[in-house]
């Protein structure tokens, strides 16, 4: 399953920016795999904090074959130490137990928070121990599939910016310029900027100052 949009999106967006339309020309579709689960995304993305995308999957596929479904029952009967095993450190293994009892105890409403405006998601997931802003802007993307998520602290995106263009850095009013032209479509915008960043038009280059020696 493919983070969704056609091409009321993609003709807005050339529409509003002739720099972006060239690069949705060269890159074509992108496809970016969405869990619709929000246990399990959220879950998924403190796994995933801080190591690498290869590491963040062996340790996904080991929970997955050792658990079936992750959900918040089955995490919430696990000691600290068997979450552990599966090559989790001690604090994200808190953080995923901690968020698991939480959902258990009806602390934290799955289905309340899937159902809130973007702001309001944010706050809400935010409010979990080893969730931030960020991890919180990329559940509601790669989860929730939320049309509008462009994340200032992500620094591909920050970087796809610079790259398309031609900025040396990328401060907050600049960064709300650009949130604003791609509004309400920010969360294709941010899959073509991340495309960019990743080198999909090789002869775009990143123009942030190099660092002095």
């Amino acid at each position: 399953m493919y983070f969704p949009y056609g091409s009321t999106e993609i003709e807005y967006l050339k529409r509003r920016d002739k720099a972006l339309g060239a690069v949705i020309d060269r890159v074509g579709r992108v496809e970016r795999a969405v869990d619709p689960d929000l246990f399990s995304s959220v879950v998924h993305h403190i796994v995933g904090q801080q190591i690498s995308t290869k590491a963040q999957a062996t340790i996904w596929q080991r929970m997955q074959d050792a658990l079936g479904t992750i959900d918040a029952a089955g995490i919430a009967r696990m000691e600290p130490a068997a979450l552990q095993a599966f090559g989790i450190s001690f604090r994200k293994a808190d953080y995923i137990r901690d968020f698991a009892c939480k959902v258990q105890a009806g602390e934290f409403d799955l289905e309340r928070v899937a159902r809130l405006p973007d702001a309001e998601a944010i706050r809400a997931l935010a409010s979990l121990r080893g969730v931030g802003v960020w991890t919180a802007e990329m559940i509601l993307l790669f989860c929730l599939q939320r049309p509008d998520v462009l994340s200032f602290d992500d620094l591909a995106i920050q970087r796809g910016l610079r790259m398309v263009y031609h900025h040396r850095r990328i401060d907050r009013r600049l960064f709300e310029k650009y949130r604003r032209r791609y509004s309400p479509y920010g969360s294709v915008a941010s899959l073509y900027l991340w495309a960019a960043a990743g080198g999909a038009v090789p002869e775009l280059r990143d123009w942030a100052p190099k660092p002095k020696k």
